[in-house]
């Protein structure tokens, strides 16, 4: 390999690193929202495929182990997959127990790091020989996904129903902006569509503050007052074997192998599904909790990583959550990727390898040591120094940009109106999941409804 990219995939690793360190720190932000928008703007930048990959790999590897933290030392969830470990991880830090949670977090990450990429890998080469008839197949297997994924989440009647209605919206938005000359006849501007839905349920609460009725009838509170555990976590063993007992290290190891075939099912609902079940029935309560995270960490790392290797690495097109979501940068971003060029046709098997082992080991040894040793001084950093809302509002303003630099003005409207009615619909039930499906099945959908 050249030595120049080397050097550029390690500095992309660290890069990953630093910035996903201190967002994971921060209550309450969304994977998608903090991953797509900076790895869609590596890729405009014209950075080497190999080195995109590195840096999201290190990224996801970083982010999903950094947002368990807060939700140990301060009860609030770092992000949306740190959400089904709040039960657990409040009983421990009831007991006093948030400093050894954040170890057993960061051991249970490492088992599924370790064990979901060889497997990943292994699964991809087994679907090779059948890429091509899978991508020949490929919008009817994204609305086959939009359906599945409905069927699987709670609220299953109004899922499906939601997903004629959303088709209708992109592909006619798409035809209106053609129509108008904004974009190219065989132009498309999905990318940013997807990101309105991301930003869609914040839309909402931000655009109801302008309601004089509803922000008169809004509860008020006082300051939250968090306290930030000070158990001192340094000095003590980083051995994950030394860190899980024996039944802890078999759960997680199961958990993560059961997990990795499993990347076209919803990383959530795998965490919450198989974190419970390899948590089983204990009668000591903070066994049962310890059992819970280490599990729910592992599946975390394990789903995250296969969702990204397997359609990336085999077929080159989004069929799993992830991959329709947080990477979705990865195999479709105009102008410089689209379904039928991205990483997937410019990397070999030898440079997947490559990237996909450098970024995770950097990141998970760099990750897993910070997360055990300065947890509490970058937690009481980022809760004191970092505004939410100033976090929120540069993700918000990037997705403008993005916006506007891909149909001009009429698409910062577009995108509003994207996340208004995406948002809506994500707070009567219809998950991301379904509405990101739906959102690269719609021109299959409508082709067929019409």
């Amino acid at each position: 390999m050249d030595p120049t990219v080397l050097v550029q995939m390690l500095i992309a690793a660290i890069g990953a690193i630093i910035l996903y360190t201190f967002l994971g720190f921060v209550p309450g932000t969304d994977e998608t929202s903090v991953l797509v928008p900076v790895t869609l703007a590596l890729v405009l930048a014209g950075l080497q495929p190999i080195v995109i990959l590195t840096f999201f790999i290190a990224a996801i590897v970083t982010l999903n182990l950094t947002n368990a933290v807060p939700t140990a030392l301060v009860g609030l969830p770092g992000g949306v997959m740190s959400t089904p470990m709040m039960e657990h991880s409040l009983l421990l830090k009831r007991e006093g127990r948030a400093a050894e949670t954040i170890k057993k977090m960061a051991a249970g990450s490492a088992v599924g790091t370790v064990i979901a990429i060889p497997i990943s890998l292994a699964i991809a080469s087994l679907i090779v020989p059948y890429a091509q008839t899978l991508r020949s197949y490929s919008s009817l297997l994204l609305a086959i996904g939009a359906v599945v994924l409905a069927l699987l989440g709670k609220n299953r009647v109004l899922s499906l129903v939601a997903i004629l209605p959303m088709s209708l919206l992109f592909q006619g938005m798409l035809a209106l902006y053609r129509q108008q000359g904004v974009i190219p006849e065989d132009g498309t501007v999905s990318v940013s569509f997807f990101l309105g839905i991301t930003i869609g349920p914040l839309l909402v609460s931000l655009l109801g503050l302008l309601n004089t009725k509803q922000r008169a009838a809004m509860e008020r509170h006082h300051p939250t007052l968090v306290e930030v555990s000070r158990h001192d976590t340094s000095g003590q063993s980083l051995r994950p074997t030394r860190i899980l007992t024996r039944d802890e290290l078999r759960r997680t190891s199961l958990a993560s192998l059961i997990t990795t075939p499993l990347f076209f099912l919803s990383p959530v609902g795998l965490t919450f599904l198989l974190g419970e079940a390899m948590a089983g029935s204990s009668k000591d309560p903070v066994r049962h909790a310890n059992r819970a995270v280490t599990s729910m960490n592992g599946i975390a790392h394990a789903s995250y990583l296969s969702g990204t290797i397997i359609p990336l690495v085999a077929i080159g097109i989004p069929l799993s959550p992830v991959a329709i979501g947080p990477a979705s940068a990865l195999f479709n971003a105009p102008p410089v990727f689209s379904l039928d060029h991205n990483l997937h046709q410019l990397l070999t098997t030898g440079q997947f390898i490559a990237a996909i082992v450098l970024g995770a080991s950097i990141a998970l040894v760099l990750t897993y040591i910070i997360a055990v040793r300065y947890s509490y001084q970058i937690t009481y950093f980022v809760m004191s120094k970092i505004p939410h809302e100033a976090v929120l509002g540069l993700f918000i303003g990037f997705i403008v940009l993005l916006a506007y630099l891909d149909a001009g003005v009429m698409n910062i409207f577009g995108v509003l109106l994207v996340g208004i009615a995406c948002g809506t619909l994500n707070r009567l039930g219809v998950s991301y999941g379904v509405q990101f499906m739906t959102l690269y099945a719609s021109p299959w959908i409508v082709a067929n409804l019409l």
